[in-house]
């Protein structure tokens, strides 16, 4: 099961310092938490995840009912003894995945597609969701939820909102009796009252804790901000509250700083990749041909055994010619950033120096002015 205890709340804003409690160990919050959607932090070794500190990541239900499949995993015992990761693993349900498909009908009884591998006729419904995570034996299972488009009518996303909490009772009934705990998430697109409306039902539910879903899909920042500063106010104080699929620092101050505590997204990896670096600075491009002949490490502010090792030369030569190992280098060193990041907004939390802390970030560059505006107009609520 999964339990947090509350060890400090800001007196400058709705940061909140905790830590989270698994059958896998102790986890700090707020956390960020690496995607590894097919069992693998994409680049990374497992043991250097560790090195980060990295005490929690995540992984796909749907990816993995796919590949290598629940016979697999179940043979394993679940997907710590198959990819040898010894810490908590949280395990997205697969509806965004499924949600991400064009061709799809949605039911109340659950979600008709095609496998993206085969062409199989997949019929996923929160029951299936939850024994694939069974399965899985992730230490933190989410229930299965529909994430609409960001574009979706008013009169649309109001019946989501329903078949959502319908689908999480169901969610609840099918877990009974296991040890893993289960986060209920929480809806209603942009439209304030509905997220008012999913929040009450959702959190009226006996979840070990809550997310909210279906932001940072493509909206504007100011109305990422806005629905987050109307919404975490609604989930429950005494349980974790999580923004699925949240990974830049502008958007993660803007979480934490309502009272996230946990965040997850593809992008340190992704961006690594694809040639940039996130530092403290702002993002830098590895593939421009300024880089040719500099020297210099990835980030001068950085430890890492990347930006300790190896020129931004080096990089930039072997992102040119395509070699693994430049990507593997900058997802490296992207997640140790995000991953430094958020421990050292964490100690700001500690020392009462938050919004200083912030104010730094925006002097360096590392984000833009817009994401003053994210600081929460209720202050201290």
């Amino acid at each position: 099961m999964v339990e947090l205890k509350i060890l400090k709340k800001s007196n400058e804003c709705k940061a909140r310092l905790g830590r989270l409690f698994t059958d896998h160990g102790e986890i700090d919050t707020p956390v960020f938490m690496p995607v590894g959607t097919n069992g693998t932090v994409k680049g990374l070794w497992q043991n250097q995840l560790e090195s980060l500190q990295a005490s929690i990541i995540l992984g796909n239900a749907f990816h993995l009912y796919l590949r290598p499949g629940l016979d697999v995993l179940r043979e394993f015992g679940g997907l710590h003894r198959f990819m040898s990761w010894q810490h908590s693993i949280l395990t997205d349900s697969g509806g965004f995945q499924v949600f991400s498909l064009s061709d799809k009908k949605i039911l109340e009884e659950g979600v008709k597609f095609r496998s993206p591998l085969d062409g199989s006729k997949i019929f996923m419904t929160p029951e299936l969701s939850m024994e694939i995570q069974r399965a899985i034996g992730s230490d933190i299972a989410m229930a299965f939820d529909e994430c609409v488009e960001p574009d979706a009518s008013r009169e649309y996303v109001e019946g989501s909102v329903g078949r959502t909490t319908r689908w999480a009772r169901r969610c609840i009934e099918a877990h009974r009796g296991s040890r893993q705990a289960l986060f209920g998430i929480v809806q209603g697109g942009f439209f304030e009252d509905l997220r008012e409306r999913s929040a009450a039902e959702i959190t009226s539910m006996d979840f070990n804790g809550f997310a909210l879903g279906g932001l940072s899909v493509g909206e504007e920042f100011s109305v990422t901000t806005r629905i987050l500063a109307h919404s975490v106010d609604l989930l429950p104080s005494d349980r974790a509250r999580y923004l699925m699929g949240i990974g830049s620092p502008d958007i993660i101050l803007a979480a934490v700083e309502n009272g996230i505590d946990m965040f997850d997204c593809v992008l340190p990896t992704r961006m690594g990749r694809h040639g940039t670096a996130l530092t403290w600075t702002g993002r830098v491009n590895l593939k421009a041909a300024r880089n040719r002949f500099d020297r210099s490490p990835v980030d001068e502010n950085c430890s890492c055994a990347v930006c300790s090792t190896y020129s931004r030369a080096y990089i930039h030569h072997l992102l040119s010619r395509d070699e693994m190992l430049g990507k593997i280098l900058l997802s490296y060193h992207n997640i140790s950033f995000l991953m430094n990041f958020v421990r050292e907004l964490r100690e700001a939390i500690a020392e009462e120096r938050y919004m200083d802390f912030k104010t730094e970030c925006l002097r360096n560059g590392l984000i833009g002015s817009n994401s003053l505006e994210s600081f929460s107009s209720e202050r201290m609520g």
